[in-house]
């Protein structure tokens, strides 16, 4: 792959999508999939630090995902819960700084508490910041910016930009969606306004760092022109 200095976007979001259609193709629970795919995170992390991208956002758990199975919600809960417990040191020593983005709230009272906890401990970590994206709608985000704003008058667009959730970081300039599906489900819904999209049918437990490069190659060979 050509060298890509100068053309390196500064923030990724990531849609990963395709668990459990991946699980489902090789004739294993859903659970699976959602498993496979959390151990696909790190490896793009180390990955945006070798680039030297410092933003990265990965929609991790929407506010539609409180409506799967019972069974199914509370499998992803602990993977959170138990696998970021256990990684928060290695990322630590990485100097990444883990932020959550989302409505927290609707998060059992432990993993709230262990959230605060892990973006406490990282918040002066410098090398790339890392957003998870949990209970997270593109609309929910803005209903809570309003909700924050509501006493002003009258309110520009750079002023509200610090009501959302990813107040003082620069938009994302490219979104990965694995999986197939071309569409952004609303995600990032004001943030992603002049963003280059990038759409593969590779699903997301399948998606490795050379997935990743390719995506950024493409993203080298565009012209933004940002409506101009």
């Amino acid at each position: 792959m050509k060298k890509l200095s100068g053309v390196i976007p500064q923030h990724i979001a990531l849609i990963m999508d395709g668990n459990r259609r991946w699980a489902r193709q090789k004739g294993l629970l859903e659970f699976e999939g959602h498993r496979k795919g959390e151990q696909k995170i790190e490896p793009i992390i180390d990955t945006a630090i070798e680039m030297g991208i410092t933003y990265l956002t990965f929609w991790a758990f929407s506010t539609e995902n409180w409506y799967r199975s019972k069974k199914e919600v509370a499998f992803l809960l602990n993977l959170y819960r138990n696998d970021l417990d256990k990684k928060i040191d290695r990322f630590h020593t990485k100097n990444v700084r883990i932020n959550v983005i989302g409505n927290l709230s609707m998060f059992p009272k432990d993993i709230q508490e262990k959230t605060k906890k892990w973006m406490e401990k990282t918040k002066n970590n410098k090398k790339v910041t890392v957003n998870f994206a949990l209970s997270y709608g593109g609309r929910d985000e803005i209903i809570r910016a309003i909700n924050k704003w509501h006493k002003q008058s009258a309110i520009t667009q750079e002023e509200f930009a610090n009501y959302l959730d990813t107040a003082g970081q620069p938009d994302p300039d490219l979104l990965i969606r694995t999986g197939g599906e071309k569409r952004l489900s609303g995600f990032l819904l004001w943030q992603l306004e002049y963003a280059e999209l990038y759409f593969t049918d590779v699903f997301w437990p399948d998606f490795t760092p050379v997935e990743f490069k390719k995506a950024i190659s493409e993203y080298a060979n565009r012209q933004r022109r940002f409506g101009k």
